[in-house]
Protein backbone atom coordinates (compact mmCIF):
# COMPACT_ATOMS: atom_id res chain seq x y z
CA UNK A 1 0.00 0.00 0.00
CA UNK A 2 0.76 3.65 -0.98
CA UNK A 3 2.03 5.99 2.36
CA UNK A 4 -0.62 7.76 4.00
CA UNK A 5 -0.73 10.98 5.74
CA UNK A 6 -0.24 10.67 9.74
CA UNK A 7 -3.77 10.51 10.90
CA UNK A 8 -2.55 13.40 13.51
CA UNK A 9 -2.61 16.10 9.85
CA UNK A 10 0.73 17.71 11.60
CA UNK A 11 3.54 17.63 8.95
CA UNK A 12 6.60 19.99 9.35
CA UNK A 13 9.83 20.45 11.39
CA UNK A 14 9.62 21.49 14.97
CA UNK A 15 12.76 22.58 16.48
CA UNK A 16 13.19 21.47 20.14
CA UNK A 17 15.65 22.81 22.77
CA UNK A 18 16.39 19.47 24.57
CA UNK A 19 16.94 19.21 28.07
CA UNK A 20 19.63 17.09 29.45
CA UNK A 21 18.51 13.93 30.80
CA UNK A 22 16.62 12.13 28.45
CA UNK A 23 18.21 10.25 24.79
CA UNK A 24 16.98 11.73 21.25
CA UNK A 25 14.75 8.76 21.14
CA UNK A 26 13.15 9.79 24.61
CA UNK A 27 12.38 13.44 22.97
CA UNK A 28 10.81 11.55 19.83
CA UNK A 29 8.93 9.53 21.97
CA UNK A 30 7.51 11.98 23.59
CA UNK A 31 6.90 14.15 21.04
CA UNK A 32 4.94 11.26 19.50
CA UNK A 33 2.33 10.89 22.48
CA UNK A 34 2.34 14.69 22.59
CA UNK A 35 1.42 15.37 19.01
CA UNK A 36 -0.85 12.09 17.90
CA UNK A 37 2.18 11.63 15.74
CA UNK A 38 3.21 8.44 14.45
CA UNK A 39 5.93 9.97 12.03
CA UNK A 40 8.27 11.34 13.99
CA UNK A 41 12.20 11.58 13.48
CA UNK A 42 15.00 13.38 14.40
CA UNK A 43 18.13 14.92 12.28
CA UNK A 44 21.02 13.94 14.51
CA UNK A 45 21.78 12.48 18.04
CA UNK A 46 22.24 14.02 21.35
CA UNK A 47 23.29 12.63 24.10
CA UNK A 48 21.40 12.17 27.84
CA UNK A 49 24.02 14.61 29.50
CA UNK A 50 23.70 17.25 26.64
CA UNK A 51 20.99 20.11 25.78
CA UNK A 52 20.58 22.13 22.80
CA UNK A 53 18.83 22.36 19.34
CA UNK A 54 17.09 19.44 18.40
CA UNK A 55 15.60 19.65 15.17
CA UNK A 56 12.68 16.88 14.83
CA UNK A 57 10.53 15.96 11.56
CA UNK A 58 6.52 14.98 11.75
CA UNK A 59 4.54 13.68 8.84
CA UNK A 60 5.54 13.65 5.67
CA UNK A 61 8.52 15.88 6.94
CA UNK A 62 9.85 12.66 8.03
CA UNK A 63 10.71 11.86 4.07
CA UNK A 64 13.15 14.68 4.22
CA UNK A 65 15.28 13.90 6.89
CA UNK A 66 17.99 12.80 4.95
CA UNK A 67 18.87 16.14 3.27
CA UNK A 68 19.68 17.16 6.65
CA UNK A 69 21.99 14.76 7.28
CA UNK A 70 25.37 16.62 6.23
CA UNK A 71 24.08 19.71 8.01
CA UNK A 72 27.03 21.23 9.88
CA UNK A 73 26.73 21.41 13.66
CA UNK A 74 27.49 23.69 16.16
CA UNK A 75 28.58 23.64 19.51
CA UNK A 76 29.49 25.26 22.92
CA UNK A 77 31.20 22.36 25.08
CA UNK A 78 32.65 22.11 28.27
CA UNK A 79 36.05 20.81 28.53
CA UNK A 80 37.60 19.67 31.47
CA UNK A 81 41.12 19.19 32.13
CA UNK A 82 43.46 16.79 34.37
CA UNK A 83 41.50 13.32 34.15
CA UNK A 84 40.39 11.11 31.33
CA UNK A 85 37.13 9.65 31.46
CA UNK A 86 36.23 5.93 29.98
CA UNK A 87 33.60 7.06 27.90
CA UNK A 88 35.49 10.83 27.30
CA UNK A 89 32.45 12.39 28.74
CA UNK A 90 31.56 12.70 32.27
CA UNK A 91 29.29 10.22 32.63
CA UNK A 92 31.98 7.52 32.19
CA UNK A 93 34.73 6.21 35.12
CA UNK A 94 37.43 9.14 35.57
CA UNK A 95 41.11 8.59 35.99
CA UNK A 96 43.08 11.32 37.35
CA UNK A 97 46.00 12.01 34.47
CA UNK A 98 49.09 13.87 35.94
CA UNK A 99 50.02 16.58 33.28
CA UNK A 100 51.89 19.86 32.61
CA UNK A 101 50.60 22.74 33.99
CA UNK A 102 48.34 24.55 31.41
CA UNK A 103 47.40 27.93 30.26
CA UNK A 104 44.94 29.59 27.83
CA UNK A 105 47.86 30.41 25.81
CA UNK A 106 48.67 26.85 25.62
CA UNK A 107 45.26 25.82 24.56
CA UNK A 108 44.43 28.21 22.28
CA UNK A 109 47.57 26.90 19.90
CA UNK A 110 46.85 23.13 20.61
CA UNK A 111 43.48 24.32 19.17
CA UNK A 112 44.60 25.53 16.22
CA UNK A 113 45.64 22.25 15.17
CA UNK A 114 42.77 20.76 15.35
CA UNK A 115 41.22 22.94 13.01
CA UNK A 116 39.63 21.44 8.90
CA UNK A 117 39.99 18.27 8.28
CA UNK A 118 41.43 15.49 10.85
CA UNK A 119 41.44 11.87 11.70
CA UNK A 120 39.01 11.12 14.55
CA UNK A 121 38.67 7.72 16.36
CA UNK A 122 35.51 7.47 17.92
CA UNK A 123 34.60 7.21 21.57
CA UNK A 124 34.53 2.92 22.20
CA UNK A 125 31.07 3.94 23.75
CA UNK A 126 29.08 4.90 20.48
CA UNK A 127 26.22 3.42 18.49
CA UNK A 128 28.69 2.85 15.84
CA UNK A 129 27.62 -0.93 14.91
CA UNK A 130 30.94 -3.62 14.84
CA UNK A 131 29.52 -6.57 13.63
CA UNK A 132 26.13 -6.33 13.77
CA UNK A 133 26.74 -5.16 17.78
CA UNK A 134 26.66 -1.58 18.71
CA UNK A 135 29.76 -0.28 20.27
CA UNK A 136 28.65 0.55 23.70
CA UNK A 137 27.49 -2.50 23.98
CA UNK A 138 30.51 -4.16 23.42
CA UNK A 139 32.44 -1.85 25.46
CA UNK A 140 29.91 -2.11 28.60
CA UNK A 141 30.40 -6.37 28.06
CA UNK A 142 34.07 -5.57 28.86
CA UNK A 143 35.37 -6.32 24.93
CA UNK A 144 35.65 -2.91 23.26
CA UNK A 145 35.88 -2.57 19.58
CA UNK A 146 38.35 -1.22 17.90
CA UNK A 147 37.34 1.53 16.19
CA UNK A 148 38.93 2.81 13.13
CA UNK A 149 39.48 6.09 12.78
CA UNK A 150 37.61 9.03 9.88
CA UNK A 151 37.51 11.95 8.73
CA UNK A 152 35.77 15.17 10.10
CA UNK A 153 35.80 18.63 9.36
CA UNK A 154 36.32 21.12 12.20
CA UNK A 155 35.26 24.40 10.61
CA UNK A 156 35.45 26.58 13.40
CA UNK A 157 37.27 25.65 16.60
CA UNK A 158 37.31 28.92 19.72
CA UNK A 159 38.38 29.22 23.13
CA UNK A 160 35.85 31.59 25.00
CA UNK A 161 36.44 31.28 28.46
CA UNK A 162 39.56 29.60 30.63
CA UNK A 163 38.97 28.85 34.61
CA UNK A 164 41.68 27.68 36.24
CA UNK A 165 41.28 28.58 39.71
CA UNK A 166 42.35 24.68 40.34
CA UNK A 167 45.58 24.47 38.38
CA UNK A 168 45.92 20.68 38.16
CA UNK A 169 42.18 20.91 36.54
CA UNK A 170 41.46 23.67 34.65
CA UNK A 171 38.13 24.07 32.35
CA UNK A 172 37.93 25.44 29.39
CA UNK A 173 34.66 26.52 27.31
CA UNK A 174 35.22 26.37 23.61
CA UNK A 175 32.82 26.59 20.27
CA UNK A 176 32.68 24.20 17.94
CA UNK A 177 31.53 24.11 14.36
CA UNK A 178 31.72 20.98 12.94
CA UNK A 179 30.72 18.27 10.19
CA UNK A 180 27.99 15.65 11.00
CA UNK A 181 29.87 12.77 12.01
CA UNK A 182 32.25 14.71 14.33
CA UNK A 183 32.36 13.26 18.02
CA UNK A 184 32.55 16.29 20.60
CA UNK A 185 33.57 14.20 23.48
CA UNK A 186 36.08 12.55 21.03
CA UNK A 187 37.62 16.00 20.19
CA UNK A 188 37.83 16.87 23.91
CA UNK A 189 39.99 13.79 24.40
CA UNK A 190 42.37 13.96 21.80
CA UNK A 191 42.78 18.15 22.70
CA UNK A 192 44.14 16.99 26.07
CA UNK A 193 46.03 14.21 25.14
CA UNK A 194 48.28 16.29 22.21
CA UNK A 195 48.59 18.52 25.61
CA UNK A 196 50.34 15.83 27.52
CA UNK A 197 46.88 16.44 29.63
CA UNK A 198 43.87 13.96 30.27
CA UNK A 199 40.42 15.72 29.15
CA UNK A 200 37.04 14.91 28.56
CA UNK A 201 33.80 16.51 28.01
CA UNK A 202 31.81 17.81 31.26
CA UNK A 203 28.99 19.98 29.23
CA UNK A 204 27.83 20.20 25.69
CA UNK A 205 25.12 22.44 24.11
CA UNK A 206 24.17 22.10 20.29
CA UNK A 207 23.69 25.60 19.55
CA UNK A 208 23.13 24.94 15.87
CA UNK A 209 21.59 21.74 13.21
CA UNK A 210 22.19 22.92 9.75
CA UNK A 211 20.09 26.34 9.62
CA UNK A 212 18.64 26.04 12.83
CA UNK A 213 19.84 27.76 15.81
CA UNK A 214 19.32 27.22 19.48
CA UNK A 215 17.53 30.67 19.77
CA UNK A 216 14.74 29.86 17.76
CA UNK A 217 14.40 26.35 19.57
CA UNK A 218 11.18 25.47 20.96
CA UNK A 219 11.23 24.82 25.32
CA UNK A 220 9.73 20.80 25.77
CA UNK A 221 7.11 22.74 28.79
CA UNK A 222 6.15 25.09 25.97
CA UNK A 223 4.95 21.75 23.29
CA UNK A 224 3.44 20.40 26.45
CA UNK A 225 1.37 23.68 26.71
CA UNK A 226 0.71 23.33 23.17
CA UNK A 227 -0.58 19.92 23.26
CA UNK A 228 -3.46 20.86 26.03
CA UNK A 229 -4.78 23.39 23.45
CA UNK A 230 -4.97 21.01 20.70
CA UNK A 231 -3.65 20.34 17.41
CA UNK A 232 -4.15 23.81 15.74
CA UNK A 233 -1.42 25.07 19.14
CA UNK A 234 0.75 22.27 18.07
CA UNK A 235 1.09 23.23 14.09
CA UNK A 236 1.23 26.70 15.34
CA UNK A 237 4.87 25.49 16.66
CA UNK A 238 5.89 23.97 13.39
CA UNK A 239 8.00 25.29 10.74
CA UNK A 240 6.94 23.59 6.71
CA UNK A 241 8.47 20.62 5.93
CA UNK A 242 11.17 22.05 3.62
CA UNK A 243 12.66 24.12 6.29
CA UNK A 244 15.86 24.52 6.43
CA UNK A 245 16.20 23.31 2.77
CA UNK A 246 15.72 26.48 0.76
CA UNK A 247 19.31 26.05 -0.88
CA UNK A 248 18.01 23.48 -3.09
CA UNK A 249 16.55 24.37 -6.50
CA UNK A 250 12.60 24.23 -6.64
CA UNK A 251 10.13 24.21 -9.49
CA UNK A 252 6.42 24.66 -9.43
CA UNK A 253 3.92 22.08 -10.95
CA UNK A 254 0.53 22.53 -11.86
CA UNK A 255 -1.99 19.91 -10.01
CA UNK A 256 -2.09 17.41 -13.07
CA UNK A 257 1.62 17.03 -12.75
CA UNK A 258 1.78 16.83 -8.97
CA UNK A 259 -1.02 13.85 -9.50
CA UNK A 260 1.82 12.30 -12.26
CA UNK A 261 4.50 12.88 -9.97
CA UNK A 262 2.21 11.18 -7.38
CA UNK A 263 1.78 8.41 -9.73
CA UNK A 264 5.50 7.74 -9.70
CA UNK A 265 5.37 8.91 -13.80
CA UNK A 266 8.09 11.50 -15.45
CA UNK A 267 6.85 15.16 -15.15
CA UNK A 268 7.54 17.26 -18.17
CA UNK A 269 7.09 20.71 -15.87
CA UNK A 270 4.93 23.62 -18.00
CA UNK A 271 7.42 25.58 -16.47
CA UNK A 272 10.55 23.87 -17.88
CA UNK A 273 13.48 22.61 -16.51
CA UNK A 274 15.74 25.73 -17.01
CA UNK A 275 18.59 26.17 -14.68
CA UNK A 276 17.84 23.28 -12.77
CA UNK A 277 21.22 21.15 -12.01
CA UNK A 278 20.61 18.08 -13.69
CA UNK A 279 21.22 14.49 -11.63
CA UNK A 280 20.74 16.88 -8.23
CA UNK A 281 17.34 16.77 -6.29
CA UNK A 282 14.72 19.90 -6.59
CA UNK A 283 11.97 20.27 -4.44
CA UNK A 284 8.70 19.78 -6.13
CA UNK A 285 6.06 22.80 -5.21
CA UNK A 286 2.65 23.33 -5.50
CA UNK A 287 1.29 27.00 -6.75
CA UNK A 288 1.23 28.08 -3.47
CA UNK A 289 4.70 27.34 -2.93
CA UNK A 290 4.17 24.76 -0.47
CA UNK A 291 6.42 21.28 -1.29
CA UNK A 292 4.86 18.33 -2.32
CA UNK A 293 7.93 16.38 -2.83
CA UNK A 294 11.13 15.95 -3.83
CA UNK A 295 12.84 14.68 -7.86
CA UNK A 296 15.75 14.47 -9.66
CA UNK A 297 16.06 16.24 -13.15
CA UNK A 298 17.78 14.72 -15.92
CA UNK A 299 17.46 17.86 -18.30
CA UNK A 300 14.29 17.23 -19.94
CA UNK A 301 12.22 15.49 -17.59
CA UNK A 302 11.88 14.89 -13.88
CA UNK A 303 11.36 11.76 -12.00
CA UNK A 304 9.76 11.94 -9.06
CA UNK A 305 12.18 10.34 -6.00
CA UNK A 306 9.82 11.31 -3.05
CA UNK A 307 6.19 12.04 -2.51
CA UNK A 308 4.68 13.91 0.54
CA UNK A 309 1.66 11.96 1.64
CA UNK A 310 -0.40 14.47 2.91
CA UNK A 311 0.15 17.43 0.49
CA UNK A 312 -0.53 14.63 -2.55
CA UNK A 313 -3.68 13.81 -1.15
CA UNK A 314 -4.96 17.49 -1.51
CA UNK A 315 -4.61 17.47 -4.97
CA UNK A 316 -5.07 13.64 -6.23
CA UNK A 317 -7.98 12.06 -3.54
CA UNK A 318 -6.48 9.93 -0.85
CA UNK A 319 -8.94 7.53 -2.38
CA UNK A 320 -7.93 7.26 -5.89
CA UNK A 321 -6.26 3.78 -5.50
CA UNK A 322 -4.33 4.33 -8.79
CA UNK A 323 -2.31 7.24 -6.91
CA UNK A 324 -1.58 4.80 -4.01
CA UNK A 325 -0.17 2.14 -6.56
CA UNK A 326 1.65 4.98 -8.06
CA UNK A 327 3.12 5.71 -4.52
CA UNK A 328 4.12 2.27 -4.18
CA UNK A 329 5.95 2.52 -7.47
CA UNK A 330 8.07 5.84 -6.46
CA UNK A 331 8.49 3.92 -3.26
CA UNK A 332 10.42 1.12 -5.09
CA UNK A 333 12.29 3.35 -6.37
CA UNK A 334 12.78 5.22 -3.12
CA UNK A 335 16.75 5.00 -1.30
CA UNK A 336 14.89 3.30 2.12
CA UNK A 337 16.39 6.08 4.27
CA UNK A 338 14.77 5.24 7.27
CA UNK A 339 12.17 8.60 7.33
CA UNK A 340 10.54 8.09 10.47
CA UNK A 341 13.82 6.40 12.10
CA UNK A 342 15.84 8.40 14.36
CA UNK A 343 19.65 8.64 13.38
CA UNK A 344 22.86 8.57 14.85
CA UNK A 345 24.77 11.78 13.11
Amino acid sequence: MGRRADASGLDGVLVLAKPAGPTSHDVVALVRRLTGTRRVGHGGTLDPFATGVLPLFLGGATRLVEYHLGDRKGYRATVCFGASSTTDDLDGELTPVDGPQLSATAVEADLATFRGEIRQRPPAFSAIQVGGRRAYAMARGGAPAELGERAVTIHALELVAWNSDDPGRPVAIIDVECSAGTYVRALARDVGAALGSGAYLGALVRTASGPFRLEDAIAVDVLRAAAAEGAAAISALLLPADAGLEAMPSVHLEPGEIAEAAMGRFVRPLAGLRGLPPDEPVRLLDAAGRIVGVGVPDGRRIAPTKMLPSAVAGVTGAADDRVAAGRDRAELRDSASGDGVPVDA
